[in-house]
């Protein structure tokens, strides 16, 4: 708006095109500006590869890294980070809360490369992370985007579940617990173990979706039923 009448700023959008890419003007349009920059805030984690030729296997350049990448190729530097200026004693409780007496250290390398060093008690050495386990090795991935020194204001985990042992979800809904502490988690989960887990925190907002006719829907709210949850106020 300016004045008494209306600028026009863009007429014609094609159907492709996002609102935010195309208008987001910081002079012109400071609320949309504003809005995509905090939606480019957010982050999602998907899926993290832990095959024999994952990255999150092999050494990397060791670099300051307080945001892990959404396929992980970065979990030593991101560890690192983690032990250097964030929750260095939460990171060493939610390993020893999932596996009781161990210790994940990072191995610095001559030339710069970092390395995850897991040590194990009974085991002479410990084993790097080409030759964890697929669901120890996505355990330590979500520690790493559970605990960054820079939380975003939304993070999403979509069953994170995937690969883990029964016995880990009630540690790793403990560290999604106290990740909700600083920013907000939005849990996708078919594992009863982790929900029901999550479920013991006061604060958290159970949703749980259903198949109606192809659609998918809220369990029991009706069309003109308001939402469960409440926006919050500016």
């Amino acid at each position: 708006r300016q004045g008494r009448s209306w600028q026009v700023v863009a007429q014609h959008l094609l159907g492709s095109d996002s609102l935010f890419s195309e208008l987001a003007d910081p002079t012109a349009l400071p609320e949309v500006y504003q809005f995509r920059e905090q939606i480019r805030q957010w982050r999602f984690y998907d899926y993290f590869r832990t095959d024999p030729q994952a990255a999150a296997r092999q050494p990397q350049i060791g670099t300051f890294t307080p945001v892990l990448h959404h396929d992980g190729h970065d979990l030593a530097a991101a560890l690192q980070t983690i032990l250097e200026i964030g929750e260095a004693t939460v990171l060493k409780r939610a390993i020893d809360d999932a596996f009781p007496g161990c210790e994940v250290r990072i191995q610095r390398q001559d030339n710069g490369w970092f390395q995850v060093q897991f040590s194990q008690p009974g085991l002479l050495r410990p084993l790097s992370s080409g030759e964890l386990s697929d669901g120890t090795l996505r355990y330590l991935l979500l520690v790493a985007a559970l605990l960054s020194p820079r939380p975003p204001p939304l993070l999403v985990l979509n069953e994170p579940e995937n690969s883990l042992h029964p016995d880990l979800l009630p540690a790793l809904a403990r560290l999604i617990r106290h990740a909700a502490q600083h920013t907000q988690v939005w849990v996708i989960s078919h594992a009863n173990r982790l929900i029901n887990a999550l479920n013991q925190d006061e604060a958290c907002q159970h949703l749980v979706l259903e198949k109606a006719l192809g659609e998918t829907v809220v369990y029991g709210q009706e069309r003109l039923d308001r939402p469960p949850w409440n926006w919050p106020k500016s």
